[in-house]
């Protein structure tokens, strides 16, 4: 989807279309931001930016606070459609999937698999555009790298085919950076030896590993735009967190156990209704100058009592020495989620 979060703020309030919207908390507030339209984003917004920045970059930009039940409800009705055409779906994020739709366009070439998919994702797009006024960007390619490359290429309200017969010379002008798996440190690694682009990647005769170690040779294929990754289809839920950023740094214990002990209690809550038990605890911290730290610890029962989770937080945040300084934010986290068998009885 495009700038979802803001593109359902702009279809549900008019005066809102064409202008600078940025979902967050306001610049006078201590927050970040959620999501920002394309017409925010030319003034350099961008999502997790501190408000305060955003609204130094975009004077003019109008600032909605979030409505996380909105867009999840949203997000429902739109994989309600993209489920409608009998497609395998592995949903991403809350605006995000892949579908396989090899089932439903069969050829003997490839490349005429993917040219018989266009006309469903532009009936795909047409659809959604019709019963829920948004738009979505569309990637078609044989795996899941090409097909999200492709989804990013022609924003907003684009349709890319990225075909096997093109593929190699469609990625040499892109960044490094363009490719899965490789992040800021990585990029950092590659551009140190001179391979900036996907294409210095393709030619590069050394070994990876070297400088990117068991990576290498998973990165060397992906450079080719080869992706054996298959979807991972189902309801799984991988984690379930919270977290809080104060209006004013603190390192009062007596708030930071409040809100771990809400966290806690939110996310029991969130793993009963799932029927679900954890093994992971994670807290996160985030200090006055951004610097962000977490910490995790892994038990061999399942957990589901608030209680629990809220002592392995609270335990997290003392062995490790996180409170060494005011907190300008407190996340509590869980995941490794399975179905429990039996109460946890012990912990530490």
């Amino acid at each position: 989807m495009d700038a979802f979060f803001a593109s359902v703020e702009q279809r549900d309030d008019p005066q809102l279309r064409g202008k600078p919207v940025i979902v967050g908390a306001p610049p006078t507030q201590r927050g970040v931001v959620c999501a920002a339209s394309y017409e925010a984003r030319r003034f350099g917004v961008r999502s997790a930016l501190p408000s305060a920045t955003a609204g130094r970059l975009c004077p003019k930009g109008i600032f909605v606070r979030p409505r996380m039940d909105a867009y999840r409800e949203e997000s429902h009705r739109i994989m309600e459609i993209i489920a409608s055409t009998g497609a395998i779906v592995e949903q991403m994020s809350v605006d995000e999937a892949y579908i396989d739709v090899s089932a439903i366009c069969q050829a003997e070439a490839a490349d005429s698999s993917l040219l018989l998919a266009v006309p469903l994702a532009v009936a795909l797009k047409q659809r959604i555009l019709s019963e829920r006024q948004l738009t979505a960007t569309i990637g078609i390619a044989s795996n899941k790298l090409l097909a999200k490359i492709a989804s990013d290429h022609q924003k907003p309200n684009g349709l890319t085919v990225i075909t096997d017969r093109e593929k190699v010379s469609f990625l040499r002008p892109l960044p490094v950076r363009t490719l899965y798996g490789v992040g800021k440190v990585t990029e950092q690694t590659l551009n140190k030896v001179g391979i900036g682009t996907v294409g210095d990647l393709q030619d590069y005769s050394g070994d990876l590993r070297a400088l990117v170690g068991s990576f290498g040779p998973k990165l060397k294929q992906f450079s080719f735009g080869e992706d054996d990754r298959p979807l991972e289809i189902g309801d799984e839920i991988k984690s379930i967190s919270g977290e809080e950023t104060f209006l004013k740094d603190t390192e009062d214990r007596k708030i930071l156990r409040a809100c771990l002990k809400e966290q806690a209690a939110d996310i029991a809550a969130r793993l009963k209704h799932k029927r679900l038990g954890a093994h992971t605890v994670q807290v996160k911290v985030r200090y006055t100058d951004f610097t962000t730290l977490t910490r995790q610890i892994s038990v061999e029962e399942p957990l589901t009592e608030a209680n629990d989770i809220y002592r392995l937080g609270c335990f997290l945040l003392g062995r490790e020495k996180l409170v060494s300084r005011p907190l300008r934010l407190l996340g509590l986290g869980v995941s490794n989620l399975r179905e429990p068998t039996t109460r946890q009885l012990a912990l530490l």
